[in-house]
């Protein structure tokens, strides 16, 4: 290595040749530890791309989740975005309009394929991770650290979970992801053509989720407060918002002509208080950033916000921890700030990798220990276990959509039932009704294969979907709670139960009735049938 300036930069002559010596050597890369603790990370040239390293570790997470992509079955939410693609507008009353277009676009030129809708996902994550390492490389990161960051990317459990399903938080992960690295390459090279890309992935992550909003309004406070107050008032950055804002526009009319249902759908959210509510926030965010690289993402949030050699990124560390307080107090779930533990991993990986830390925990950095850590993490996270087993392990509770994976056939099975109980001349007039809109992407995606009637649902964005024909007639409601339709029909009974399938524990069978007598038009029960929760 060439000889160090007092202030622990290399000459750009020396630091060129140094480049060239490590891509012609055959000897195994190693770190540099001879950097200075005051020395600024990323204000010269960065280290080569480990390209070949970290495509293989990406690519074993991508491997890891395509081998089990067409496991167990779909998740509510994608036939949601399935049933909402046959419905498409500029505006759904839980989110944008993007997801339900890919499915409907992906579903179209591959006939409903599962395998195929969750490409896309796997595409993301493996992208993620790779983006990841660029963010470790612009630290300052060599072969070690950019290994180190890809691996914690891509093996976290909430990347993992995300990979695995077609998701706004997929989408969200790879955006916030991409964000943060322009954002990041910017402070370290002020090309303010990264700032217009940055609202560019902005335009994109708000037609899939509205959150970024939130990441943009926390970050403005933290730039302001601890620098590079420049930033702010780069033109670009503007342009960029400003295309942000018109593209948004479409969709925030559709809310406004529809009483923001967004905003009340927030709440609905909050108030569900899933995965422990705000006492289990903190403990679940650490099993989403999984194990040992909880360890090495908490090391790079303290490295962020303490180090001098990490001056410039400070406003990183501070938005992790505004965005962990916004979505605490106002009962967000922790997957909201994954999309910000991307630098925080990558922080902590060039720390780790040039000597830093504490020595007597440093090993968990060690390849066998990532390794290890790797495999826990798709145990815990992915369908990798037998149906009949899924109830003996950790997994339901560690990610809970997978149960809902798993009843989608028993229910299928037991609407069949309830509609093979009708008269045939009813059969050709009857409707579905669910309780919730996960049942009703279900029949709407399964029930042409059986004949079944088209689904209907007063929950969330299926309400807005539209209600039966005024001249339709038998209704097969499937839900328990028949209460809220009962006034309407002069007869009811139940027809079926859906099988409850492996656990009963956390796959419950779902009841099915037949409504029959019909007193009032569709027309005039929908419009107070709608509900979010």
């Amino acid at each position: 290595m060439g000889v160090r300036t007092e202030t622990g930069q290399v000459p750009e002559q020396e630091h060129e040749q140094d480049i060239k010596d490590q891509q012609t050597s055959s000897e195994p890369e190693t770190e540099n530890t001879g950097r200075q603790d005051g020395a600024e990370v990323g204000t010269g040239t960065p280290p080569p791309f480990a390209g070949r390293w970290v495509g293989a570790v990406a690519g074993a997470s991508g491997l890891a989740l395509l081998l089990v992509s067409t496991r167990y079955g779909f998740q509510g939410d994608e036939l949601y975005f399935l049933g909402a693609g046959k419905h498409l507008d500029w505006g759904f009353a839980d989110q944008p309009v993007l997801l339900p277009l890919l499915a409907h676009g992906i579903d179209a030129v591959t006939g409903g394929s599962l395998f195929a809708l969750r490409l896309l996902p796997v595409l993301l994550t493996v992208a993620g991770a790779l983006v990841a390492a660029l963010i470790a490389r612009e630290f300052g990161g060599e072969r070690r650290a950019q290994l180190l960051t890809t691996a914690a990317y891509g093996f976290a459990p909430a990347v993992l979970i995300s990979g695995h399903a077609l998701s706004t938080m997929a989408l969200d992960l790879f955006l916030w992801t991409a964000l943060n690295w322009l954002l990041i390459r910017w402070v370290r090279t002020r090309e303010d053509r990264l700032l217009l890309f940055a609202g560019l992935a902005t335009a994109l992550a708000l037609q899939g989720k509205y959150l970024i909003v939130g990441f943009w309004a926390v970050l403005a406070v933290c730039l302001f407060v601890v620098g590079p107050r420049e930033l702010l008032r780069r033109k670009p950055l503007w342009l960029g918002a400003a295309v942000a804002a018109v593209t948004s526009v479409p969709g925030l009319i559709w809310q406004a002509q529809n009483d923001w249902p967004q905003m009340e759908m927030s709440q609905v959210l909050a108030d569900e208080g899933i995965l422990g509510g705000r006492a289990g926030f903190l403990p679940y965010l650490i099993v989403l950033s999984g194990g040992v690289f909880t360890v090495v993402l908490v090391y790079g949030l303290v490295r962020l916000l303490r180090a001098p050699q990490f001056a410039p990124y400070r406003f990183l560390g501070w938005a992790f921890l505004g965005l962990t307080a916004v979505f605490l107090v106002t009962g967000g779930r922790p997957a909201y700030v994954v999309g910000a533990f991307a630098p925080l991993w990558a922080a902590g990986a060039v720390e780790l990798a040039r000597g830093g830390g504490a020595r007597w925990w440093r090993w968990l950095a060690a390849w066998p220990v990532v390794a290890l850590t790797a495999l826990v993490c798709v145990a815990l996270s992915l369908p990798v276990y037998p149906v009949s087993q899924v109830t003996k392990t950790e997994q339901p509770k560690n990610n809970p959509m997978t149960a809902e994976t798993l009843r989608w056939p028993h229910l299928i099975d037991a609407v069949d039932k309830a509609n093979k109980a009708l008269p045939a001349a009813e059969r050709e007039r009857a409707v579905v009704v669910t309780q919730y809109y996960q049942e009703a992407g279900a029949v709407d995606h399964f029930g042409p294969d059986r004949d079944l009637p088209p689904a209907y649902s007063g929950h969330r964005g299926y309400w807005y979907f539209g209600a039966p024909a005024d001249s339709s007639g038998p209704v097969l409601y499937v839900g328990s709670d028949v209460a809220k339709l009962k006034p309407y029909f002069k007869k009811v009974r139940k027809a079926a139960t859906a099988a409850g399938g492996p656990g009963e524990s956390f796959v419950d069978g779902v009841p099915v009735w037949i409504l029959e007598g019909r007193t009032k038009p569709w027309s005039k029960i929908w419009p107070d049938y709608g509900h979010l929760s």
